[in-house]
């Protein structure tokens, strides 16, 4: 049964962001609910969780991998998934462009951008490195840049998670007047806790899991 909350998220974003859920830990059955709903867009965190559940379910899912891309997990997923959000540094890139290619493929990428300072733990290319990075990747025949994904911070401060996001609007917006809106049309930030702030400070993409699997 769908959650109640999947129409509360439908309603805040709108025309404004797309629905990415993300499906870590859920069920197939979870899954394939959502999908009945309409849902087309769904992402994973592991690469060999994204390789079983593309196995198992339609092949008009439109598969995104999120989370932190080991150079030797590529080409597990690299047949199944249609964007990797997660680019963060040349040696992957440089891979990803090899198992593409092998599989005859162009992968759509996000570069993925660490903001929030304080989050140590977390990936993500610094913004400093931000246009030298975009030159680099748009040399590949096989990767099609599409945008930029940003984590906010892991706060209740309402005010330094917009912070963060508005500096990640910032960014994009710089780097799609650099580049061109067909390189930076997807701006992935906004998570179950703090999605409603990112819709507001401009967010194309919002990944919900959480909020939306759980009451």
């Amino acid at each position: 049964m769908i959650k109640a909350h999947y129409e509360a998220v439908k309603d805040i974003i709108r025309d404004k962001a797309v629905l990415c859920a993300v499906t870590k830990r859920r069920s197939l059955q979870e899954i394939r609910e959502y999908y009945d709903a309409g849902e087309r867009i769904f992402a994973e965190n592991r690469a060999q969780d994204l390789k079983e559940r593309a196995a198992a379910l339609p092949s008009d899912i439109r598969w995104q991998f999120i989370g932190h891309l080991q150079r030797n997990k590529v080409k597990d997923i690299i047949s199944f998934v249609d964007c990797i959000q997660s680019l963060d540094s040349l040696p992957l890139a440089a891979v990803i462009e090899k198992e593409a290619a092998r599989a005859n493929r162009t992968v759509d990428v996000l570069i993925e951008f660490h903001l929030a300072e304080e989050d140590t733990n977390k990936s993500g290319l610094a913004k400093e490195d931000a246009f030298p990075f975009v030159r680099e990747i748009l040399k590949y025949e096989h990767l099609n840049l599409k945008g930029m994904m940003a984590m906010g911070p892991h706060t209740d401060d309402e005010d330094r998670i917009r912070e963060v996001f508005e500096e990640a609007r910032q960014l994009f917006l710089s780097l799609r007047n650099e580049f061109g809106e067909d390189h930076f049309r997807v701006l992935s930030m906004g998570m179950s806790d703090d999605f409603r702030i990112a819709v507001e400070c401009g967010s194309t993409m919002v990944r919900i899991g959480t909020y939306l699997f759980e009451e």
